[in-house]
């Protein structure tokens, strides 16, 4: 993958991503990972000029970010997305057990590749992903995965498929948590990062991004 001059890097999901950005301000990135990642990547190469933009809307589904595609993705040309979405889909399954049935996770594949495949068919853009995660504090979070284990499985699947980048969040917080504590991470609801998760999660993307032996800077 490459970091080219006047790059433009969209950061684009649901809370996890939006963080409080002003949807009022175009260039406004939140207080989260993206402006993170943002602030690293600008104060090492000032001369590659590079843009951030933040479509983050909290609360979403993956639905909801198909519905927005044209506008906050496809319509800005960006160079390189990145895309953290499902949780919602998961914490809004409305069976209390959070059983998923299999039509659901089909919608949920389609909608998915729809995404993918209109980017690819529109932009050159270099595609992140980035599994949506759960971590068990509260307690009773740990019956969510029944339902987003399968649609972690999807993302995994779509990765391959389009040949993107994967980030495996879901495993990597939940070890992060199982040394450091859960709610070091996500705070009280298991979903919603903490400075010290949103930290993580940037550590993470900017790892996978550029310890790459085919890495190149240009």
């Amino acid at each position: 993958m490459k970091l080219k001059k006047n790059n433009t890097l969209l950061f684009i999901g649901d809370s996890i991503t939006d963080v409080g950005r002003n949807r009022e301000d175009y260039g406004s990135l939140g207080h989260g990972f993206p402006l993170m990642i943002a602030a690293y990547l600008q104060a090492m190469y000032p001369e590659k000029r590079l843009t951030f933009l933040n479509r983050g809307i909290g609360g979403d589904r993956l639905i909801d970010l198909k519905n927005r595609w044209e506008d906050d993705c496809l319509d800005l040309n960006p160079d390189i997305v990145t895309i953290l979405i499902g949780i919602n889909d998961t914490w809004r399954n409305p069976h209390p057990e959070k059983k998923v049935s299999e039509e659901k996770l089909n919608e949920f594949e389609a909608d998915y590749r729809y995404l993918l495949k209109s980017l690819l068919q529109r932009t050159d853009a270099k595609v992140i992903l980035m599994e949506p995660f759960v971590l068990p504090y509260p307690k009773d979070r740990i019956v969510w995965r029944e339902d987003l284990d399968h649609r972690i499985q999807i993302v995994r699947k779509m990765a391959r498929e389009y040949q993107t980048e994967l980030i495996p969040l879901d495993g990597l917080l939940n070890a992060a948590g199982i040394k450091n504590g859960f709610s070091y991470y996500t705070g009280e609801d298991g979903v919603h990062p903490t400075d010290a998760g949103h930290g993580t999660i940037a550590k993470y993307w900017l790892e996978s991004f550029f310890d790459k032996p085919t890495i190149e800077i240009s």
